[in-house]
């Protein structure tokens, strides 16, 4: 499946939808409206982007010793 549901992304990532919304809405995790209810829906590919950016962020927390 290209497109997931926000509730998908929450459950993909072990977290409470209201998270995931606030991710949407900050801009760190794309997003597009679908439909004339503004269903929001987030590519695959999308949400992989952030895993790895989100890791790349904590190794370089680990190596500057900000952990």
């Amino acid at each position: 499946m290209r497109f997931m549901r926000l509730e998908d992304v929450a459950e993909e990532l072990n977290v409470k939808l209201p998270q995931v919304r606030a991710l949407v809405k900050s801009g760190e995790l794309p997003a597009i409206q679908i439909g004339g209810r503004g269903m929001w829906r987030v590519e695959r590919v999308e949400l992989e982007n952030y895993i790895q950016h989100r890791y790349a962020q904590a190794r370089d927390e680990i190596s500057d010793g900000s952990e």
